[in-house]
């Protein structure tokens, strides 16, 4: 308990005893870039330990994002940490009016490992406690050593303890909690930041479901979606969960499924490089587990001693199965039957709001109706995660799949206090009359004239 307070007290310390000009924030985004292009094969490696992923996946799903927010921060950083000027009144017409962002403190943020890579970056001036997720150890482990080399390390810790000592660690007072992981470890982290009134920040999934209508290029649809939900073995918070279909096209959508594997994967996934696996035995057991109720289309091959789970595709999954209650973040994809449009609709608005929505459809209508009566932290139309690449769009979720927003300036956001700032000057005093007593009828149509939004018009800049 001890050492996680001086932690935290000593990162508050530091926070508040130093200035943080827009040189030193540039100077600690070129670090992180040296560190992911410097050590790029320790951070591959270490990922392959964790998740059989190879070089290539590593570098599509994790490096390219990063050094794209970096190379973002660095270009756009100094627009978005200057005052923004917002319109005013009458009565402030002659004053300065702007929003000043600020740093909130010591952030703390319990990420997957690259994510943390990503926000200790992006912390701008905050100082930051990082804890990686304990369920990936290599890449935890490197995290722990690689940053302090790279970093500022009074600013940024890196903490690689357990589950008690991240319980105690919650129990400290920061300026903001980051949390990527699930519901129920959300729910926890947003009752103990209660306790000092601290703003959080949830990213937590769910099941994102997968509209696919019978207008729309099937063959395409299931290519797409086949890489979307198979990629990192399911363990994406933004996988597509499950497909909502029409009868008539379940068979056709195995059939492409099955072209698409082959091509991907070829005939044996297990032996294949880009083929990765479950992060631990727990999370195996928990993922097969799932499949106890349901007909397997295609796959259901699995070996426990490499944590590994074949692409698999289950067809008439009914809603009560016990894999349609929880996410399933691992390479099974349960297709559910509905009888057009609005009964998909129904059933999405009848669950909690998932983190992202995918529909596939040719049919501007079903699209147009898909989007304005159901509600999701994201929505990609015709694919599945890509919208989590464009960095000008927020990541994040809604309601059960989470709160708060990050992704470029999103991001600075998120982490910043908007200040709001008046200063005036000591002219003009007679304009104050309206509003010192003795107040008057005539002094109140004053104020009310003064301070009448039609004016923000005349005096926007």
């Amino acid at each position: 308990v001890q050492m996680e307070k001086q932690v935290v007290d000593g990162l508050r310390e530091v926070f508040q005893s130093r200035s943080r000009p827009l040189q030193y924030r540039k100077q600690q985004h070129r670090a992180l870039h040296r560190l992911i292009t410097e050590r790029q094969a320790d951070i591959e490696q270490a990922l392959k330990q964790d998740l059989n992923r190879n070089t290539y996946n590593t570098s599509l799903f994790e490096m390219i994002s990063i050094e794209n927010d970096i190379k973002l921060a660095e270009s756009d950083m100094a627009d978005w940490a200057a005052p923004r000027p917002v319109k005013k009144n009458l009565n402030t017409a002659l004053d300065d009016v702007y929003i000043k962002p600020e740093p909130l403190g010591v952030i703390g943020v319990r990420d997957p490992v690259a994510n943390s890579l990503m926000v200790s970056g992006l912390t701008y001036s905050n100082a930051a406690v990082l804890k990686p997720s304990e369920l990936s150890e290599h890449s935890a482990r490197l995290m722990k050593e690689l940053l302090p080399l790279y970093l500022d390390k009074e600013m940024y810790q890196v903490v690689t303890e357990g589950v008690l000592e991240t319980q105690e660690l919650l129990k400290q007072r920061f300026d903001h909690i980051f949390y990527t992981g699930s519901s129920t470890v959300g729910k926890l982290v947003m009752e103990a930041a209660a306790r000092h009134l601290t703003p959080v920040t949830l990213e937590l999934g769910g099941k994102s479901p997968c509209y696919v209508d019978k207008n729309c290029d099937i063959a395409v649809a299931c290519r797409r979606i086949t890489w979307g939900k198979f990629a990192n073995c399911g363990q994406t918070c933004i996988a597509p969960d499950y497909i909502l279909c029409e009868p008539s096209i379940q068979d056709r959508i195995v059939e492409e499924i099955q072209k698409t594997l082959l091509e991907f994967y070829q005939k044996d996934p297990k032996s294949s490089p880009d083929y990765c696996r479950i992060i631990n035995t727990r999370h195996f057991d928990r993922a097969l587990a799932l499949m106890n109720e349901c007909t397997i289309a295609l796959g259901g091959e699995s070996d426990r001693s490499k944590c590994y789970i074949a692409p698999t595709v289950l067809k008439d999954v009914l809603p009560h199965f016990k894999i349609m209650q929880e996410e399933i973040f691992g390479p099974l994809l349960p297709m559910v039957t509905v009888n057009g449009l609005s009964e998909a609709i129904n059933f999405i608005n009848a669950r909690e709001k998932p983190l992202a929505l995918y529909v596939f459809s040719s049919d501007k209508m079903v699209i147009k109706r898909m989007l304005t009566e159901t509600s999701s932290g994201g929505v990609t139309v015709n694919d599945v995660l890509m919208h989590y690449t464009v960095d000008t769009l927020p990541f994040g979720g809604v309601g059960n799949s989470g709160m708060g927003r990050y992704h470029g300036r999103h991001t600075f956001d998120q982490l910043s206090h908007h200040r709001a700032c008046l200063v005036k000057s000591f002219a003009m005093e007679s304009l104050n009359d309206a509003r010192y007593p003795p107040l008057t009828a005539a002094r109140l149509r004053k104020a009310k004239f003064s301070c009448n939004s039609r004016w923000r018009m005349m005096f926007s800049l």
